[in-house]
């Protein structure tokens, strides 16, 4: 999905009300050029925000780590930092900064490579070298992972899951790594609803320059920078407590009249990807599903599928073939969003 930056593929000074940083300099010169300083960031306030959304860097360390941590501390932000473990191996100091200045470290493979062409067993010892990586420069262990290019299936997910991480893509992707103005990415990051999380990256100029207007945009509408939570992958407060449902696809989706529907993405390709529904609580079902633009489902199975008028929002009923249904989705050249299972009913 990117090439230079090898990446997988948002900030004026906010409102003093809503998160009060407290700055503990501290003199420490991090490798390949990047300076840490020591954090102490206390979390937004609940009452402040309606809603928290999840700022996430792809790729790093890098020898710009330390102007993105400027930035991210100058505007009050906390965000989770998916990292390269050869890149923490060789610039361990730049990934103790990340933790210092408050930043979530998270896990993003051992060099970026293609992971659903490796066998299960080079999975588990990229993400264990990765997390092993990370927790010696760091002293945190990963609970997160994104894989490099949003690209995963399956066995990577088992994997993963079985190292203790929670696999997280994004449901807004800024578009950084593809060259995007300042204003475009600014743009981009204004789409953010409460839950849900942004793909930008560590190391770009433009990123680092879009952050005080991503944070203005941000405050105008009272959304805070959150965790991800390790549970749902969905952005929530940094002390853990969930907010307002959000708008993408949770993982544990809405319910309504006594059955609960749950997705996974079984298999993603570069132009589109499948999902998997399984209905629990209820042989006879309807389950409202919407998709982004210009996203479009093109084939469904075991159900029977209508649509609104737009042609996004998709209606699934039971046909006797079971309680897992599924369909293939067209990315459009969006893709980093993800279906929102909106509800399931008994019927």
């Amino acid at each position: 999905m990117i090439a230079s930056f090898g990446g997988s593929g948002r900030l004026s000074t906010p409102r003093a009300a809503r998160l009060t940083v407290r700055l503990a300099v501290l003199a420490t010169t991090v490798a390949l050029g990047a300076v840490g300083v020591a954090v102490s960031a206390t979390p937004s306030s609940a009452a402040a925000c309606n809603g928290y959304v999840g700022l996430t860097f792809d790729d790093g360390p890098t020898g710009n780590t330390g102007a993105l941590l400027s930035v991210l501390r100058a505007n009050n932000v906390r965000a989770t930092m998916f990292n390269v473990g050869q890149n923490v191996q060789g610039n361990q100091s730049a990934a103790r900064a990340q933790v210092d200045a408050g930043m979530w470290v998270a896990n993003h493979s051992w060099n970026h490579s293609h992971m659903t062409s490796m066998s299960q067993s080079q999975m588990q010892s990229d993400l264990s070298q990765t997390n092993s990586a990370i927790q010696s420069a760091t002293g945190v262990r990963p609970q997160l992972f994104r894989p490099p290019y949003g690209e995963t299936n399956s066995t990577l997910q088992s994997v993963a899951s079985s190292l203790g991480l929670r696999q997280v893509i994004w449901d807004v992707d800024s578009q950084d790594w593809n060259g995007a103005s300042v204003s475009q990415i600014v743009s981009n990051a204004g789409r953010l609803q409460a839950g849900q999380v942004i793909l930008m990256h560590d190391g770009i100029q433009n990123t680092r320059d879009a952050i005080p207007q991503i944070m203005a945009n941000l405050n105008s509408r009272s959304l805070c920078p959150g965790m991800i939570s390790p549970s749902t992958g969905r952005a929530v407060a940094p002390d853990g407590t969930p907010t307002t449902p959000p708008t993408g696809t949770p993982t544990t989706p809405p319910t309504g009249g006594g059955c609960t529907a749950a997705a996974t993405y079984p298999n993603i390709w570069g132009d589109r990807y499948n999902t998997s529904v399984t209905v629990q609580g209820a042989g006879n079902w309807t389950v409202v599903v919407a998709v982004t633009a210009p996203q479009k489902i093109t084939t469904t199975w075991n159900g029977t599928a209508s649509w609104d008028s737009s042609g996004y929002v998709m209606t699934m009923r039971s046909n006797g073939s079971g309680n897992t249904f599924g369909f293939t989705t067209m990315m459009n050249g969006n893709s980093g969003a993800r279906p929102q299972i909106r509800s399931c009913t008994a019927s």
